[in-house]
């Protein structure tokens, strides 16, 4: 009788069901296929677009930029094609650029502004001259330079 209690206290434990999931092995899985993403990513190249040819196909219609050219010697002069197609250059100074630069807005809001400077002029003279045009409301400015 002495035996009876015992057994019965180790059947118990043996029979309870286990209540722990094992994560370990989707926690393998899932490093293998990030590994796998990770290797194959770089490799996608993305698609490439084969677009139709027409035959009468018009090309849109760019408006010329506006050029202001910075000499070395810090004076400005702008030039600019009109809507007629003459050109016009005229000498400027910075407030006067920002007069023009504004009433030109008005009267063609996407035309964009190029800033062709000298190469021995300060970078802060063009970069003010940037951020004018910027404030002024125009939307694309850029620089000019000479490819080699």
């Amino acid at each position: 009788m002495a035996g009876g209690p015992m057994r019965s206290s180790m059947r118990g434990s043996s029979r309870r069901a286990m209540s722990d999931i094992n994560v370990v092995p989707y926690i393998d899985v899932m490093l293998v296929l990030l590994v796998i993403f990770m290797v194959t990513a770089p490799l996608v190249s993305p698609s490439i677009i084969n677009l139709p040819t027409v035959g009468n196909a018009a090309p849109q219609e760019q408006t010329p930029p506006v050029v202001v050219n910075i000499k070395a010697d810090g004076s400005m002069n702008v030039r600019y094609k009109e809507d007629g197609g003459a050109a016009q250059q005229q000498n400027m100074t910075k407030s006067e650029l920002n007069d023009f630069v504004l009433n030109r807005q008005e009267s063609h809001p996407d035309q964009p502004v190029v800033i062709a400077a000298d190469k021995t002029v300060k970078y802060e003279i063009v970069m003010n001259v940037m951020s004018d045009m910027k404030a002024r409301g125009v939307k694309r400015v850029g620089l000019l330079v000479k490819s080699q």
